[in-house]
C-alpha cells in the first residue's frame, strides 16, 4: 500500500530548549527544525549530549525538570502542541518505544495488563474486546507464544521479546507518529535485525511516521529514508539516507562515519605461545527456582574449552542467552562452574572472588551502574589494593597515576561518577580493573552503551594499554564490528556451546558454521557502513 509521502504529520519549527544554569551550554536544542511525513522514517543521529533524546522528550511533552522550551513550536497534523494537549495525544496519536524495555515496563504487572491499559485509558472498549486486541497486538509483533506472553511478567521475557512488547504497546492505538529512542542499542545483532524489520514492516503497513533516534549508522543504513545529524543541540546536516551516508557534507558527519568500526579485521599480528588463560570442559547449569520453577533447567555453558594467549584479545560473540556473560563471570570467580577447569598462568583458578581478584578483573557494560555514586571515584579505584593491604597513601598515588594512564586528569580522583561523561566513566572502570594488576582483563560489553565516537576512543585506549602493559583480554561483545577491530581471535557461542573459533579475520571472512554466517548476515548496514 502506498501512502502520501508529502503529507507532513509532525512539524518541529525553530525549537529551542534551555538547559539549567549550571550546564555546559545554554541550550539543549538550538533552533531545531524538521518535518516528518506519513510513511517516512527519519533517523536522528549524533553523539551523547547532541540533543537527540531531548528532541524526543519535547515532542512527547515529557521534558525533564530543569528543561524548558524557550522558542519554537511543535505541531501534529497542523495542531500546535501546548499545555494539556499532550496528555490526550500520548499513546493515542504519538507512541514511543524506549531504549530499555525492562525499565519502561512495570515489573509488578503482567504484560497483558500493561498492554490492556492503553485501551482502558483511551477508549470505551469492553474487557473481552480489550483482551482480544491485546492478543492480536502480540501476534502482530511476532512473539512466539502470545498467550503465554500476556500472562508473563517482564523479567520472564528476553530483551528482544520485551522490546516487541513495547512496540506492540506503542502501536496499539495506531498512532500517526512513532518515536523510537535507541530501541536496539542493547540487543544482539540477530534480535536487532528482527526488531528493525518489524518496525519497518509495521510502519509500511500502517503508514506510520517514524522518528528513529540512534547513534548507530549501521541502523541508519538499514532503516532510514531521511537522516538528521545533531551536534550540541544543532542539526548540522539533513538529507536522504543515501546522500548523508555516501556524500556527507559536514565535518562532524564525516567524523561520525569514520568512527564506525569496520567489519573487516585488520591484518593479523603474531601471537605468543604462552597461555595465560585455559578453560577446559566448563559446564554451568542454572536450575529452576522461585518464580521460574515451571521452566526446565538451562545449561548456560556446555563443555566450553578456550585458550587466551599472553598479550592477546580473545573475543566471545553470540546472541543474548548464548552463555557469554556466564562464561565471563565464571572466569572472574563470580560464579562457580559445575564442572571443568579454569587455569591462570598454568595454575588452577583459586576459589572465591577475593582470591581470584588478584588474577582476573572485570570491566562492566554500564560504566555508571558499576560505580558507586556516593563515593569519590579515586577511592573506588584505590579500594581493591587497600582491601589487599596496601596503605591508603600509596593506593591513592597509584590511582592518580592510573587516571593519567587512561587519559584522565589525576586531579579528577576527587570527583563523583555523575560528574563524568559515559566514556570517561568507562575509563575509570578500566583504571579500577588495572589497579589490581590482573593477569587477565575481562571486558563484558564495555562499549555497547557508548556512541560511536566515544566507543572508538575506548577501543583505542584498550589497544594502547594492551601494547604498553602486555594485557591479556577476554572481550565479550554482541557487536561483530567491534570484535573485528579489537580481537585477535574469536569464539562464537550458541546456546552455551562454542560452535566456531579461530583468528577473527578468518572466522569473519570465511565462516564455517551456519550460526556464524547468520550472525554476520544480521549486522545492520553491513554492505553500506564500515564494510
Amino acid at each position: 500500500m502506498l501512502f502520501p509521502r508529502l503529507l507532513v504529520v509532525l512539524r518541529v519549527a525553530g525549537l529551542s530548549v534551555a538547559l539549567p544554569p549550571s550546564a555546559d551550554r545554554a541550550l539543549a536544542l538550538d533552533n531545531v527544525s524538521f518535518d516528518l511525513a506519513a510513511g517516512e522514517i527519519l533517523c536522528v543521529v549524533g553523539e551523547s549530549g547532541s540533543g537527540k533524546s531531548v528532541t524526543a522528550s519535547a515532542i512527547m511533552g515529557l521534558l525533564a525538570p530543569g528543561l524548558a522550551v524557550v522558542a519554537g513550536e511543535i505541531s501534529l497534523g497542523g495542531v500546535v502542541l501546548r499545555g494539556d494537549a499532550w496528555r490526550a495525544l500520548r499513546g493515542c496519536r504519538i507512541g514511543m518505544v524506549f531504549q530499555e524495555p525492562m525499565t519502561a515496563l512495570n515489573p509488578l504487572m503482567r504484560v497483558g495488563a500493561q498492554i490492556a491499559e492503553m485501551w482502558r485509558v483511551h477508549t470505551d472498549l469492553g474487557s473481552e474486546e480489550i483482551a482480544a486486541r491485546s492478543l492480536r497486538a502480540l501476534e502482530e509483533v511476532g512473539l512466539p507464544d502470545p498467550p503465554g506472553a500476556l500472562r508473563a511478567y517482564p523479567h520472564e521475557l528476553s530483551g528482544g521479546q520485551r522490546q516487541r512488547v513495547m512496540i506492540a504497546m506503542a502501536l496499539a492505538l495506531e498512532p500517526e507518529v512513532l518515536i523510537c529512542d535507541e530501541p536496539t542499542t542493547a540487543l544482539d545483532v540477530t534480535t536487532q535485525a528482527q526488531v528493525l524489520a518489524l518496525i519497518r514492516a509495521m510502519q509500511a503497513r500502517r503508514g506510520t511516521a517514524v522518528l528513529f533516534i540512534t547513534h548507530d549508522f549501521g541502523v541508519v543504513a538499514e532503516i532510514a529514508d531521511r537522516v538528521a545529524v545533531m551536534q550540541r543541540g544543532v542539526i548540522v546536516e539533513q538529507g536522504s539516507a543515501m546522500e548523508v551516508l555516501e556524500s556527507p557534507r559536514h565535518p562532524y558527519t564525516r567524523a561520525l562515519l569514520a568512527a564506525v568500526p569496520k567489519l573487516q579485521a585488520p591484518p593479523p599480528r603474531a601471537l605468543s605461545e604462552e597461555r595465560v588463560l585455559e578453560i577446559e570442559g566448563l559446564v554451568k547449569t542454572y536450575g529452576a527456582r522461585g518464580l521460574l520453577q515451571r521452566r526446565q533447567p538451562v545449561r548456560a555453558l556446555d563443555d566450553v574449552s578456550l585458550v587466551l594467549r599472553a598479550g592477546s584479545t580473545l573475543g566471545i560473540v553470540g546472541e543474548s542467552g548464548s552463555g557469554k556473560s556466564t562464561l565471563a563471570r565464571c572466569v572472574a570467580g563470580m560464579l562457580r562452574a559445575d564442572a571443568g577447569v579454569i587455569r591462570i598462568a598454568g595454575a588452577p583458578m583459586p576459589k572465591g572472588r577475593r582470591a581470584a581478584a588478584r588474577l582476573v578483573q572485570m570491566v562492566f557494560q554500564d560504566p555508571y551502574a558499576s560505580l558507586n555514586p556516593r563515593r569519590r571515584v579515586g577511592e573506588q579505584v584505590a579500594q581493591g589494593p587497600m582491601a589487599m593491604g596496601m596503605a591508603r597513601a600509596q593506593a591513592m598515588a597509584e590511582a592518580r597515576a592510573l587516571f593519567e594512564l587512561v587519559g584522565l586528569d589525576a586531579a579528577a580522583v576527587t570527583r563523583f561518577a555523575h560528574e563524568f561523561s559515559g566514556g570517561q566513566r568507562q575509563r575509570i572502570g578500566i583504571a579500577r580493573a588495572l589497579a589490581m594488576k590482573p593477569r587477565v582483563l575481562v571486558a563484558d560489553e564495555p562499549v555497547s552503551a557508548l556512541d560511536v565516537s566515544v566507543q572508538a576512543q575506548v577501543l583505542a585506549l584498550l589497544r594502547d594499554l594492551q601494547a604498553r602493559l602486555g594485557l591479556s583480554i577476554l572481550f565479550i561483545t554482541h557487536d561483530l564490528r567491534v570484535a573485528a577491530q579489537i580481537c585477535d581471535e574469536v569464539a562464537v557461542m550458541q546456546r552455551g556451546a562454542v560452535v566456531e573459533q579461530g583468528r577473527v579475520g578468518t572466522v569473519f571472512s570465511d565462516p564455517r558454521h551456519p550460526y556464524t554466517r547468520s550472525l554476520l548476515a544480521s549486522v545492520p548496514g553491513r554492505m553500506v557502513v564500515g564494510a
